[in-house]
């Protein structure tokens, strides 16, 4: 069995993990991420117990009880590097023992439910709504550096995507992974269902132009009218497709909801978010407890 050498799987010396400084007895099976550090405080205030708040860098982590369920909020910054940190170091917190630095025999799987932001894509979609991201689109390429990548990705509608928008061949090549299916069927009644792009920037990689043209200005136009057995991609943010991969590959249930704060097709952004952004979070607090 391999032993995983410290270069590669960095432990500290009160036994936490490199980046998130938890321990492994400090984390729960069912995770909540969120970008904000502090939205963290915000979830954890639907806690009815704290057992432990953890904090370095943007990544700040409470776990607790809530509803009777022990959950744990873990904050993961932005972007998708920082997906690949957290859902790496969580899963080795888990299935990894650090005393010997080799797997367990026995695995245990996470509930890593990203609840996030983002703008939608589709004139129907309003401000507010909450879309779960039944497929998430990576326009970032981290899955692309992992084996087995083709078989937990829709080949049939990356394909079909790359043709219908002329994919530029300098750009990394987009792949498409669903949302656990119990997680989809456990938020069915109270999201709008979507395609989600996980793009690896806020600015030109979403189509926005400030001072720097975006190399295809027609990009969002193209995505926009992209249909695929009837299903359409409805909306932007920059995490969702690294977490659905990554869990996928290791075995774990994600998927991600966002509440949709910007309006790309009418050109119009919601400042003044927050309600929407807590009554996500209640949503699927009382969702998830059911688990």
């Amino acid at each position: 069995m391999r032993t995983i050498p410290s270069s590669e799987l960095i432990i500290n010396d009160d036994n936490s993990i490199f980046h998130l400084h938890l321990r492994p007895e400090q984390l729960a099976d069912t995770v909540i991420l969120v970008g904000d550090p502090g939205r963290v405080a915000l979830v954890a205030e639907y806690f009815d117990s704290i057992e432990c708040r953890v904090s370095n860098r943007e990544f700040n982590t409470v776990t607790g009880t809530c509803k009777g369920r022990r959950m744990t909020v873990l904050s993961t910054g932005i972007g998708i590097g920082n997906i690949d940190i957290c859902v790496t170091e969580l899963d080795a917190l888990v299935n990894i023992d650090f005393a010997t630095r080799q797997e367990k025999a026995e695995k245990r799987r996470l509930t890593l439910v990203r609840l996030g932001t983002s703008g939608a894509l589709q004139p129907d979609i309003k401000v507010g709504e909450a879309v779960f991201a039944r497929t998430s689109v990576g326009f970032d390429g981290l899955l692309n550096y992992y084996a087995g990548r083709n078989e937990v990705c829709d080949l049939p509608i990356e394909q079909a995507f790359m043709a219908h928008t002329n994919w530029n061949e300098l750009l990394p090549k987009p792949y498409f992974v669903d949302a656990d299916p119990t997680l989809a069927a456990l938020f069915r009644d109270t999201t709008r269902e979507g395609i989600t792009i996980a793009a690896p920037g806020f600015y030109a990689p979403q189509g926005r132009w400030v001072r720097l043209r975006p190399q295809d200005p027609e990009l969002n136009a193209k995505i926009e009218s992209f249909e695929y057995e009837g299903r359409r991609i409805t909306n932007f943010e920059m995490e969702s497709s690294a977490l659905a991969g990554l869990a996928a590959l290791m075995g774990h249930r994600a998927a991600t909801i966002c509440t949709i704060i910007a309006q790309r097709v009418a050109l119009d952004a919601c400042t003044d978010y927050k309600p929407f952004v807590r009554r996500m979070i209640e949503m699927s607090l009382d969702k998830l407890a059911t688990l």
